[in-house]
């Protein structure tokens, strides 16, 4: 019995260790897009000043109108570039995500039907229907999942790439 609680010890152990790596991943992705951010409010806020230093010096209307539509413009391109590295890095991270999940299910399911199979195995009056059905409950729920995770990562790639040629 000591044998079983140590392989269910264990699979806890591994359920832990992929949740930490998850939260990992998610506090870098976080400092990453906060980086962004920095960045831009950084450059944004040093355009402004530039920008309000060049409309002081201009004589002619036209001249000031001409600057404000460069700013307004180069304001706006700027947003559009952090916009698209923020979903790069949302977009990295769900694909990652996906992966780690995939693996743990895959790993986990493997060792959860392992650990079941010793259990059921040391059941007075086992009954082999349970074993089995068990197994082809866990076969299908990873189908069922690989196929979410395809399909899921499918839409993300064709969102990507239809955003990119717009």
């Amino acid at each position: 019995m000591t044998g079983k609680v140590e392989q269910f010890s264990e699979l806890q152990r591994k359920n832990m260790e992929a949740a930490m790596r998850l939260a990992q991943m998610s506090i870098e992705n976080s400092q990453r897009i906060m980086g962004l951010q920095s960045e831009l409010a950084r450059q944004l806020f040093q355009s402004t000043v530039d920008n309000a230093k060049s409309q002081g010096t201009v004589k002619a209307p036209q001249e000031l109108l001409t600057l404000r539509t460069q700013y307004a413009q180069e304001t706006a391109q700027r947003m559009m570039e952090t916009a698209q590295k923020i979903a790069e890095v949302g977009n990295e991270a769900r694909t990652e995500f996906s992966r780690m999940l995939t693996e743990q299910l895959a790993s986990g399911s493997h060792d959860m039907m392992e650990a079941f199979q010793n259990f059921f195995k040391t059941l007075p009056g086992q009954n082999a229907n349970v074993l089995e059905n068990m197994q082809q409950a866990m076969a299908t729920a990873n189908s069922a999942f690989d196929q979410i995770a395809k399909a899921s990562a499918a839409s993300f790639t064709d969102a990507t790439k239809g955003g990119k040629k717009k």
